[in-house]
């Protein structure tokens, strides 16, 4: 399973990037889009080829034209890459191919344990899944990890996580993963994960060219994606906008909508049991919808001001249901789209809802590699 990593030339990300935003296409096309030769691109695409990274597909015949097109894609048989999302007590594994189709998504309960005993047990789990899904001799490009909470140093090694998960804030995790799995590892905070999951299989790619997505979790937060990048910020706190909702007053996230249902009676301890025992409290959950829906209007707002996005979306592990009728509070609500987007080609749009439900953090994470080996240049 361990494999030397292998550097793309610039021109080789360039058309990886093309087809991963636009689509399967021709060897003529991309010359013309890329703006380079003919015989350039059928060197660049012998070698893709030879690498298994991008594939031919049946060709096409042109009304008018004798000889057929053969469009390129990206290549499921490229490799694949581990991701994982860490919450209280709740492990979610994600492997995702090298054209990110979704090869395993599985969950399971875990103990509390220290960064180290984590990282033994996630070694074993991946050897496992490798097994079961025949990938042993694949490439694997590495492995991401999602954690709850913004980052505390500029290079990703230290995070700030929440208080359920002891010994991991400001341990050195990345280190720690790293010399556990023998593997390239990245670490992303789980707001930006699911939005690159979103970006990448959520349709988002090629829909616009800067996203926002607010994930309701334990916590609240957004990831942005712009022009094929997460937007990190200057210490990787970009999106970090729970400090709008101090953590000592009611806040728009799945712990505090359990939390208001305990209050008023309701048998429910975790998403576990959630859609077993809410009959009954429909009006608490339309009371805490109208509240968290009013809470998240400014945030939509600033975000509309700030970055211009093509698209903004909730993204939960909270019921579809939950999440659509917030999304529809929020489209009736007084959203400040301003002259410059209502008049814009792009128009207005309504917040929507991702269709990934609770495994975007999940998928983004394995998706952490393999982003960052044809990132946009």
């Amino acid at each position: 399973m361990r494999h030397r990593p292998f550097t793309l030339l610039d021109e080789e990300r360039r058309l990886l990037w093309q087809l991963r935003t636009v689509g399967p296409q021709s060897r003529s096309a991309l010359a013309e889009t890329l703006q380079i030769s003919n015989s350039a691109i059928s060197k660049l695409t012998k070698a893709l080829i030879g690498q298994a990274l991008i594939e031919e597909l049946p060709a096409e015949a042109l009304a008018g034209r004798g000889r057929p097109t053969v469009p390129l894609r990206i290549s499921p048989a490229g490799g694949y890459a581990v991701g994982l999302a860490i919450y209280a007590g709740l492990l979610e594994i994600a492997l995702v191919d090298y054209a990110g189709g979704v090869v395993s998504l599985t969950s399971e309960n875990i103990d509390p344990v220290d960064p180290h005993l984590f990282a033994r047990h996630v070694d074993r789990r991946i050897q496992e899944l490798a097994i079961k899904h025949r990938l042993l001799g694949s490439r694997l490009y590495g492995v991401g990890f999602s954690v709850p909470g913004p980052s505390l140093s500029r290079d990703g090694n230290r995070w700030h996580i929440v208080r359920n998960l002891p010994g991991w804030k400001d341990a050195p995790l990345r280190e720690i993963f790293a010399e556990a799995l023998r593997l390239p590892v990245w670490i992303e905070n789980d707001a930006a994960a699911a939005a690159l999951a979103e970006y990448y299989l959520g349709g988002l790619i090629r829909r616009c060219t800067t996203a926002v997505v607010i994930l309701l979790g334990h916590g609240v937060g957004a990831g942005i994606v712009h022009e094929g990048k997460l937007m990190r910020g200057e210490s990787g706190g970009a999106g970090e906008i729970g400090m709008f909702y101090p953590g000592n007053q009611p806040r728009p996230t799945t712990l505090d909508l359990i939390a208001t249902l305990q209050a008023a009676g309701c048998a429910v301890e975790s998403l576990a049991n959630f859609a077993e025992v809410i009959a009954g409290f429909e009006s608490v959950v339309d009371q805490w919808m109208d509240r968290a829906a009013n809470q998240l209007l400014q945030t939509i707002n600033s975000a509309l001001a700030w970055f211009d996005p093509g698209a903004i979306r909730l993204t939960s592990p909270l019921p579809a249901t939950i999440m659509h009728g917030l999304a529809d509070r929020l489209n009736r609500q007084a959203i400040t789209w301003g002259d410059h987007i209502a008049d814009s080609d792009k128009g207005r749009y309504d917040i929507d809802v991702s269709q990934l439900g609770g495994a975007g953090s999940a998928l983004g994470a394995a998706l952490l590699p393999i982003h960052d080996s044809i990132e946009r240049v």
